[in-house]
């Protein structure tokens, strides 16, 4: 079998406050995403986002239909953000072929069918609900909307790129880009914000296979943390705070979905008022 999938049901932020270190890892941290020859899924009762990788190392691995949607293919009601964090490789689906550098991003809309991924990629996958077709694109790096922000002085200097994005492409509700720190800084999203209409997925990866990022999650009054290693992800619940300082160089992808697709919709919370 060549697609696992693994349910999460959403948490309770009163119930989170209670957990251990053991709890919180296995409700929000993501591992193991990344295998050869497989495609795994992580299914979220968070807006039904899914998330997860593909590796097909140099073969073919078809993503057609899976239980949990109940659907008779997986793109039946959904679209999809692809993100190629490895090598080159090539993404087959509604009837077209796109090859895939590494760091660009595939959108396939609504009905798009099954999805073959092909070649020597390291494909990471997000999903959500759709209520209308819209058009398959492939957004290069070069095509992405840049955006250069924080400080040296506060190490949180970072380049911010946008892909699945109403600055760059339309979508249901599916957003997703980006952020790679500069040398010398290590604190990604700061100050850190809560979004209550959407939910959020953190991917980390680009790093050494020692060096790890300390995630800061929780309600503003009662945080909580997960040290996240390389291509592990973070599920973000609407309630919790996603922030983070990491050890060495490293990129987050982001991705998230829920009533909208304003990506400055932000409630900031400011160091000061964190506990």
């Amino acid at each position: 079998m060549t697609t696992h999938v693994e349910t999460r049901h959403a948490i309770h932020p009163d119930h989170a406050k209670r957990m251990d270190t053991a709890d919180l890892r296995r409700h929000f941290l993501t591992e193991g995403l990344f295998a050869d020859g497989q495609i795994r899924l992580v299914y979220t009762h968070y807006d039904r986002f899914v998330l997860g990788g593909a590796v097909p190392s140099g073969a073919d691995l078809t993503l057609d239909r899976i239980a949990e949607t109940r659907t008779a293919s997986f793109l039946e009601r959904r679209e999809m953000g692809i993100v190629n964090i490895g090598e080159a490789g090539s993404v087959t689906a509604a009837g077209q072929t796109w090859e895939m550098k590494k760091g660009d991003v595939l959108y396939l809309g609504m009905g798009s069918g099954e999805v073959t991924f092909s070649g020597m990629g390291r494909f990471y996958i997000t999903s959500c609900p759709a209520h209308r077709e819209l058009p398959c694109r492939l957004i290069t790096v070069e095509d992405a909307k840049e955006m250069k922000t924080g400080a040296v002085e506060t190490s949180n200097k970072r380049t911010i790129r946008q892909f699945i994005h109403p600055l760059v492409m339309e979508s249901c509700q599916l957003v997703l880009g980006y952020t790679t720190l500069e040398d010398g800084s290590v604190w990604n999203t700061i100050p850190s914000h809560v979004h209550d209409r959407r939910m959020e997925a953190y991917l980390y990866h680009g790093m050494a296979p020692e060096a790890r990022v300390l995630h800061l999650m929780g309600e503003p009054q009662e945080t909580r943390h997960l040290f996240v290693a390389n291509e592990q992800a973070v599920i973000s619940p609407s309630w919790s705070i996603h922030s983070g300082a990491g050890i060495g160089g490293y990129t987050f992808i982001w991705a998230m979905a829920g009533d909208n697709v304003d990506y400055t919709d932000m409630d900031f919370i400011q160091p000061e008022d964190l506990r």
